[in-house]
């Protein structure tokens, strides 16, 4: 399909075959397109929520998440209007919480500087917090029906298996070339399903794993699949080493935690920490040579400047993020020494066990919680409490 190599080595294909390509995408998008929440709307502000959702989560994730996000926050103003605690509960679960702190902060410049319009042009919309080039063209080109491109993911290995582009997608000179090539098959007028075309092929046919080639509309017109070269392309960068850091965190109690009214010492992370105005269980990152019980002593003196007394050990929580992974020691303690002060957290409430679910947490501490519960009713099961 390629004649001479564009930018970043990507060849550029003839007018007659991307006429083709584009046909093919559109009658393949009208039978198989995803019949998905945010597609029956033309409204830009439930479009700007579904892309900044699917930043970096997959569509079934996402898809609950957003029905109750707009039953609670239905239009722009209602976001604008809500506390960041209110914003963040509803996010709960769904990760990359830096993701909700912008998309709040959006809907208020949206409010204050754009009469509560959300704006219409790349320009525009590439000036609110947390929108990139991809959730900006996904917008303009669905909700105003602009000729903007979309190269996420699922785009660019489309491109690259379909045009056997072998250069390194990440590099920009590539990315230059490739958003050249998305931009050259969407046909005049009609951006908004041409992107969704190519994002659902990839998500649905062109897979990452095991594709399903046999069935791609594109198959015959395909480069990486007639050179057998499927599973090669897009070409991968060697994965780093993931680092691995042991945590140790404290459910620290009022009063003997059998007590009744006992209440547990919660903490809100600073804003702009990793995981930044979500609460949780106080603790922190043990150091080389430290056991976890010295790590939890320091970090709740450090944190708070509190002394506790460990009585014992909880639960061990294993958790993946984007960049490292953790392993977290919970240790049940007693609050011993010391009016608990906001030194290395943002807040600290007592709150009582029940209360917990006012509070957004990560996911993490939201498996405390709930081992927690589990704990508290076979205790009152063996008991005879119902």
């Amino acid at each position: 399909m390629a004649s001479a190599a564009a930018a970043g080595g990507v060849g550029r294909p003839s007018a007659r075959s991307l006429g083709d390509v584009r046909r093919a995408l559109l009658l393949w998008y009208a039978a198989h397109g995803r019949d998905l929440p945010w597609r029956r709307t033309k409204d830009p502000y439930a479009i700007l929520v579904s892309e900044v959702m699917l930043q970096q989560t997959q569509v079934a994730t996402v898809v609950p998440y957003y029905e109750r996000f707009l039953a609670q926050f239905p239009n722009v103003e209602t976001l604008a209007a809500a506390t960041q605690d209110e914003v963040l509960k509803a996010w709960e679960g769904l990760g990359y919480y830096a993701r909700a702190r912008n998309l709040r902060r959006a809907a208020q410049v949206i409010v204050g500087e754009q009469g509560g319009v959300v704006p219409g042009s790349l320009k525009e919309l590439l000036k609110l917090p947390g929108v990139g080039r991809n959730t900006a063209a996904a917008v303009v080109s669905i909700a105003f029906g602009r000729d903007e491109p979309v190269l996420d993911g699922n785009v660019t290995r489309v491109l690259c298996r379909l045009f056997g582009v072998e250069d390194d997608p990440t590099k920009a000179e590539t990315k230059r070339a490739l958003l050249e090539l998305a931009g050259a098959l969407i046909p005049r007028g009609q951006a908004g399903r041409s992107n969704q075309a190519l994002m659902d092929l990839g998500a649905t046919v062109c897979t990452g794993h095991d594709p399903k080639c046999p069935s791609c509309t594109l198959g015959r017109r395909c480069v990486a699949k007639r050179q057998g070269r499927v599973d090669e392309l897009p070409q991968r960068r060697r994965k780093r080493a993931v680092p691995h850091v042991e945590v140790a965190a404290g459910l620290v109690w009022d009063r003997p935690r059998s007590s009744s009214g006992a209440r547990l010492l919660i903490t809100k992370r600073r804003p702009d920490d990793m995981l930044g105005g979500l609460w949780e269980f106080p603790g922190g990152k043990k150091e080389v040579g430290e056991t976890l019980e010295e790590c939890l002593a320091r970090e709740l003196k450090e944190e708070l400047g509190i002394k506790v007394e460990l009585e014992e050990r909880f639960l061990t929580v294993r958790h993946a993020y984007s960049h490292f992974r953790v392993t977290l020691a919970t240790f049940h303690c007693r609050h011993a020494a010391g009016e608990p002060e906001a030194i290395g957290c943002a807040e600290h409430r007592w709150v009582q066990p029940a209360d917990l679910d006012r509070y957004a947490f990560p996911s993490a501490d939201l498996r405390i919680i709930a081992a927690l519960r589990d704990t508290a009713a076979a205790q009152a099961a063996r008991s005879g409490v119902s």
